[in-house]
């Protein structure tokens, strides 16, 4: 009998009877238990039986199914318990979040006799039905409580004593109770302490299960994103043992994942030394092209390299692994020029265009180096793609390297790449246009120590990158352009003879448009449809104005034509273009005589026309230099400034620059 037994007694019937208590009586009884009288006796009579809700059996079965979680961890703790508890006269009770009973656990004689109370599967010990009871209050004050004799409002259960404890899910939420409920006079003052740690035990198993769930799951993602992604995993140990390597990884290096695992590193795979060297320092590496050695079989991959760290303690390294050729396919169709162009769309009236085609088809069939030379702006960038287009390579890459634009310092590494013993490595120029064709626009701009790379590569197939010591084959055509006399440069010392020879198969001359007077009109209207397809509208060429444009001696070439009409198709609003819309120099252009028709006289034209023609004729054949300008037209630089103002001539608009 708990010593307190009589003067919780007399705090009920002090109660019953006034409603209240003095603080005195309040602190022998506890707060919580307090409050719950004050509550019960708004809806509960102290002294009439209980009528406590009972759960269907269906219903309970469908509770006892959503906890299931919560009972099969309890379940073993709950018979722990149980066995140390024999001949107490205590049962063990489970309850819901709701006071529901789930189970009750104990002797046979003592769970009969705690029936005769109520205390069974499927009655709710809520303080709405049960009045104050340990059970209630742990879920209602979400702590542990001790219910003795008296502090149960209702009088019914005034010889048991209950002690409770609230169960928590892993977010914090009550689910449900575990109780010990007994006869008072073996009151036990172990009993809570008992059922703290019950629940205690319970809490701990079931955040065991749930963090030991959520890392199978993540381990199963893991698993399954190694098995998705197209890139080769490997991890190892800080010992070197390997860890984990997925199938991707095993098809790429020719092992079986399997027999790897557990084995040393270095017994499977052999590391370049740039990976061996981040792995001592413990830094990362991205996308390194290296060679792996297995046994005597060579893979060259591109790499990342990423220490796994937990705060300062390293504990193992990562690396994923793809095929090299792979990138290079990626990178070829990101920087080879989209183009569609094909021997069969150059116009060929003339005869020198006729010509020029027929040695472009039979380039494009051969699989020697081609060179095409001529003035700038005669087309020759677009006759390279479409020789390529036109041969058996039209489906692999189309690279375009401006040799004039790469500073000669920098031209090596730009060519050949950078091989893996350097921090960055790069693939050269010839592996990414291996199959394909490489298209080089003003070779005379190659410097002798890139000649004589060039000629290697030409000659052998082979390239190796600067810092490397593997020569790697490549299949790759050259398609030259210059508007240089290369012959002359050769005579100068500025040019490799014997490079220029191996362009002799195919050395093709592009013809100016003035030599081609016959493909002009179709010039024109493609480049006017396709100007006027930006502009969003038809354009229409009068034929006064064909025979102006026809009649103008092109000194730019292609160029000039695609400059002069863009400008008259975007600086007017109307679809037809007449004589009066073209500029002044191709309307009073002087008469070329034709073999085959005598040209219309021309109107008379000014002086001031006359002056400005001259001006513009200078600026194109001087390229904008004012100085050789103001001599070849034998007037002084002011003079020659004042009428450049004069006419509104910007000299910048003749220095367009060099593209073949």
């Amino acid at each position: 009998m708990p010593p307190h037994l009589s003067r919780l007694k007399t705090c009920w019937q002090h109660f019953i009877t006034t409603g209240t208590l003095d603080e005195a009586e309040i602190a022998a009884l506890s707060h919580p238990i307090y409050r719950s009288w004050q509550r019960c006796a708004l809806r509960l009579s102290p002294t009439r039986p209980p009528r406590l809700p009972q759960a269907r059996t269906d219903v309970l079965e469908q509770v006892r199914l959503a906890l299931f979680e919560m009972l099969a961890t309890a379940r073993p703790c709950l018979e722990d318990v149980l066995q140390f508890s024999e001949g107490s006269g205590f049962v063990l009770v489970l309850t819901d979040g709701t006071g529901c009973v789930l189970d009750v656990l104990g002797e046979p004689d003592a769970v009969r006799a705690m029936s005769t109370y109520h205390l069974r599967p499927g009655a709710y010990w809520s303080e709405g039905a049960a009045g104050t009871n340990a059970i209630a209050l742990a879920l209602l004050d979400a702590m542990p409580i001790e219910v003795v004799g008296p502090a149960h409002y209702l009088q019914a259960f005034h010889t048991l004593t209950s002690a409770a404890a609230p169960i928590h899910d892993v977010r914090g939420h009550i689910i449900g109770t575990v109780a010990m409920v007994g006869p008072v006079d073996r009151y036990n003052a172990h009993t809570l302490a008992t059922v703290m740690a019950t629940t205690k035990a319970i809490h701990n198993q079931l955040h065991t299960d749930y963090y030991l769930a959520t890392a199978n799951r993540h381990l199963t993602e893991l698993q399954s994103v190694f098995r998705a992604i197209s890139d080769g995993v490997i991890s190892w140990n800080p010992d070197g043992r390997i860890m984990h390597i997925n199938e991707r990884a095993g098809d790429l290096l020719g092992i079986a994942p399997e027999q790897a695992r557990g084995r040393f590193l270095h017994d499977v795979v052999q590391l370049p030394p740039l990976v061996q060297q981040a792995q001592q320092e413990e830094r990362t590496l991205l996308d390194a092209e290296v060679t792996l050695w297995v046994g005597r079989r060579s893979f060259d991959v591109m790499l990342c390299f990423h220490p796994i760290r937990h705060g300062a303690h390293c504990l193992g390294y990562l690396a994923t692994i793809r095929p090299a050729q792979r990138v290079r396919n990626m990178v070829q169709r990101i920087v080879s020029m989209p183009t569609t162009l094909t021997l069969d769309d150059i116009p060929a009236h003339a005869p020198a265009s006729r010509r020029l085609v027929r040695l472009a088809r039979q380039a494009a069939r051969g699989r020697a180096p081609v060179l095409l030379y001529g003035e700038s702006g005669v087309g020759k960038s677009p006759l390279a793609a479409a020789i390529h287009n036109s041969s058996p390579r039209a489906d692999h890459p189309f690279i375009t390297v401006h040799c004039r634009a790469i500073p000669h310092e920098l031209m090596i590494a730009e060519f050949l790449g950078i091989d893996q013993s350097a921090d960055q490595s790069r693939p050269s120029k010839f592996e990414l246009a291996d199959g394909g064709t490489l298209h080089l626009t003003d070779i005379e701009y190659l410097s002798l120590e890139m000649q004589s790379a060039l000629l290697h590569v030409i000659d052998s197939g082979m390239v190796m990158r600067l810092a490397g010591t593997r020569a790697i084959p490549v299949d790759v055509r050259i398609i030259a352009t210059t508007t240089a006399d290369l012959d002359a440069l050769v005579g100068a010392g500025h040019f490799h003879a014997d490079l220029l020879y191996r362009f002799n198969a195919f050395r093709i001359f592009v013809p100016p448009l003035r030599e081609r007077t016959e493909d002009l009109e179709t010039l024109i209207e493609r480049t006017a449809a396709r100007i006027g397809r930006q502009a969003q509208r038809r354009v229409h060429i009068t034929p006064e104005a064909m025979e102006l444009l026809r009649r103008y001696t092109w000194h730019g070439n292609i160029r000039e034509l695609e400059s002069v009409m863009e400008r008259i198709i975007l600086t007017n609003d109307r679809s037809v273009i007449r004589p009066e819309d073209l500029p002044s120099n191709i309307r009073f252009a002087t008469a070329r005589t034709s073999a085959n028709a005598a040209s219309p006289a021309l109107p008379v034209r000014s002086l001031d026309d006359l002056e400005r023609e001259a001006i513009e004729r200078a600026g194109w054949a001087c390229r904008g230099n004012v100085s050789r300008m103001a001599a070849q037209l034998g007037i002084s630089r002011t003079t020659l400034w004042r009428r450049l103002k004069q006419y509104g001539i910007d000299p910048n608009r003749f220095r367009a620059p060099s593209r073949s």
